[in-house]
């Protein structure tokens, strides 16, 4: 099986063509993304043809689970899509779980400096995250509903970018949140049916965040598109930060823009690493 591996802002996947293809994906993901034994990434990318966009996209964690969508993810599909002549032009649609996507590359010299892509619009209700709350005590959007995890009373605001997501604004820097502790016990947590994505973020100003993520059957990531997009919702929502803001993450920066209402733009890089052949 022939692949590519690229990153988004440290977020790294392995692409495959699976265009007239049949394997089992979800088992292929188990071997292909550990990171002793395969080739090592934070999810497989699979290409597939769409009647609805351009190409489709799936993906899948190292879990094996599917997801919904992912912004790195999406950058680095629409950066291979448009160098492998699979589309013409800078432009293209790709096809989700979550729905479609409008990508742009910018292009200088004939190289991708940077993917813009429209991530669609949050929604708020927590049956659509979904999230298990008691309605009449809760209004749309839900900001700052309190959680205790491990000892830790969190205030969160739940935001869905097609995947669901629960985002926590804390005071002190988030490299001493203890991430790897209180990860795991959100996404599992009861109250969350498909299990979620968590976002711990500081707000320096009111056109930076800092944050750190917990991705859904990956674990802690070095960055994650749609959970920056949900950051700059949350942020956006409680009058933190203005329309545009930039999310800095352990992998680099990525760049929003959510003017309060309507789709949420999602602009940073897509890196190819390399090419090989993987036995399976």
């Amino acid at each position: 099986m022939r692949f590519s591996k690229f990153q988004g802002t440290g977020n790294d996947f392995v692409i495959v063509d699976g265009r007239g293809v049949r394997r089992n994906w979800s088992r292929m993901a188990l071997r292909v993304c550990d990171r002793h034994f395969g080739v090592g990434a934070d999810g497989l990318i699979v290409v597939l043809p769409s009647r609805r966009a351009d190409l489709r996209m799936r993906i899948y964690n190292p879990d094996g689970s599917e997801a919904e969508t992912c912004g790195n993810g999406l950058r680095c599909f629409a950066r291979y899509a448009i160098e492998r002549g699979l589309v013409t032009g800078p432009r293209l649609t790709i096809e989700t779980l979550a729905g479609v996507n409008h990508v742009e590359a910018r292009v200088r010299r004939g190289n991708i400096e940077s993917v813009t892509v429209g991530m669609g619009t949050p929604r708020f209700e927590p049956a659509s995250i979904p999230v298990k709350i008691e309605r009449s005590s809760t209004s749309v959007p839900v900001l700052d509903y309190p959680l205790d995890v491990c000892g830790h009373r969190l205030l969160v605001t739940f935001v869905s970018m097609g995947n669901p997501h629960a985002v926590a604004f804390i005071s002190e820097s988030v490299a001493e949140f203890p991430l790897i502790d209180v990860g795991p016990s959100i996404e599992m947590h009861p109250m969350f049916p498909n299990r979620v994505n968590f976002e711990i973020a500081r707000v320096l100003d009111s056109q930076t965040v800092e944050m750190r993520v917990w991705e859904r059957g990956i674990g802690e990531t070095l960055a994650c598109g749609s959970g920056a997009c949900a950051v700059a919702v949350a942020a956006r929502l409680h009058g933190l930060t203005r329309d545009c803001v930039d999310i800095r993450l352990p992998g680099g920066k990525l760049s929003l823009y959510w003017p309060g209402r309507g789709e949420v733009r999602l602009t940073g890089p897509a890196v190819e690493v390399f090419t090989g052949e993987f036995e399976g």
